[in-house]
């Protein structure tokens, strides 16, 4: 037979916590550009700002642009530039 030891409630309930799911689609674009551009902590308010305030389209093209444009360095940069240029376009 198995023998298990008595476990803990805490350590019971935290292996039973689920991720939960972000509340708006612009909170899962932008976990998804921190971690396809590898954006640093320092930056990481920035990245959700963006996606909150810009449309899911033109955020989608910068991501898309900056993958195919940006071979070395530091991708969110040249993410941020696009994203900077496209704001300064805006009429208004």
């Amino acid at each position: 037979m198995f023998k298990t030891e008595p476990q803990s409630i805490s350590s019971l309930l935290q292996k039973r916590q689920l991720k939960k799911a972000p509340a708006y689609q612009w909170q899962d674009l932008a976990l998804r550009i921190l971690q396809e551009l590898n954006v640093p902590a320092f930056k990481k308010s920035a990245v959700f700002k963006v996606c909150r305030d810009n449309s899911k389209e033109l955020v989608e093209r910068a991501l898309n642009e900056t993958k195919e444009l940006c071979k070395s360095g530091a991708k969110w940069q040249y993410f941020f530039k696009l994203i900077d240029n496209a704001n300064k376009k805006k009429p208004g």
